[in-house]
């Protein structure tokens, strides 16, 4: 398996990061790269499909068949903290378990932005037990219950929670926090043993609404590397499509590391 393998996209519709809460990040430009255009942009083979302001709506037909082509695709079961359609307690998981039916490449669920006090108030770890064994069994193949994990939460996750995921995505949402990824990362994986993990890479400062470093995106990107080799981490989850065609330096940079890394061999999971 190649390194690339395991690199992800964070695929949400375009134009969705400048409009949330009237380009609150200070995005500049335009976005108008869709999801699967912004996988075969950076040179990656899977896609976290995710919800943003409550788009796409189910039927998600049109949006899979654009990435029928793709190695993975994982679905949304919750989107964003704005896709408030989603918090019924079930959210989108019929819709993600009948896509799956018709797409082999369709293996998983995720839940964004999960840990906000609401949220795990509507997913309780019974509730979460029940969405997984429905992944599992609602398909006629077993699918993955995967959730979004900030830094600035890792003080109040419920382990039991985690414990009913499968794969754990590991986000920094602020750059001036990325000093301290070893300490958080070691703070993950005590509270995820054998589980499986991944880091999200944002190309843009959210947290600060500014530019990502060229520093920040060498140092995190370099470390993530350094624990896919050592089995500490299964790959790179990079956001986003949203952001990829407004003229970023980290964007180039990230292009750029991933075509020079990719080929790379690695241990398959």
């Amino acid at each position: 398996m190649k390194i690339r393998d395991r690199f992800w996209l964070w695929g949400q519709d375009p134009g969705s990061h400048h409009a949330c809460l009237d380009n609150l990040w200070k995005l500049p430009g335009v976005n108008r790269m869709e999801a699967a255009e912004g996988a075969d942009f950076l040179g990656v083979r899977n896609c976290c499909r995710v919800v943003m302001l409550g788009k796409p709506e189910p039927p998600f037909d049109a949006e899979s068949e654009k990435m029928k082509n793709m190695r993975q695709v994982v679905w949304s079961i919750i989107g964003d903290l704005h896709s408030k359609r989603n918090d019924t307690g079930y959210g989108d998981i019929d819709e993600i378990i009948r896509q799956a039916k018709l797409y082999p490449n369709i293996t998983g669920g995720v839940l964004d932005d999960f840990f906000g006090e609401d949220r795990r108030a509507l997913f309780p770890p019974r509730r979460l037990a029940e969405l997984r064994r429905m992944l599992r069994t609602g398909a006629g193949r077993p699918l993955n219950l995967w959730v979004v994990v900030y830094e600035h939460t890792l003080g109040v996750v419920d382990k039991a929670c985690l414990d009913e995921c499968d794969v754990i995505t590991f986000w920094t949402w602020r750059g001036d926090e990325l000093p301290n990824l070893d300490r958080n990362f070691d703070k993950l994986q005590r509270l995820t043993p054998g589980k499986r993990r991944l880091a999200g890479c944002y190309l843009w400062n959210y947290g600060e609404a500014k530019p990502m470093t060229i520093a920040q995106m060498e140092d995190q990107c370099g470390k993530y590397l350094q624990w896919m080799r050592q089995g500490d981490l299964e790959g790179i989850i990079f956001c986003s499509n949203c952001i990829a065609d407004i003229g970023l330096e980290a964007v180039d940079w990230a292009r750029n590391w991933i075509k020079a890394v990719g080929d790379e061999e690695i241990s398959a999971r």
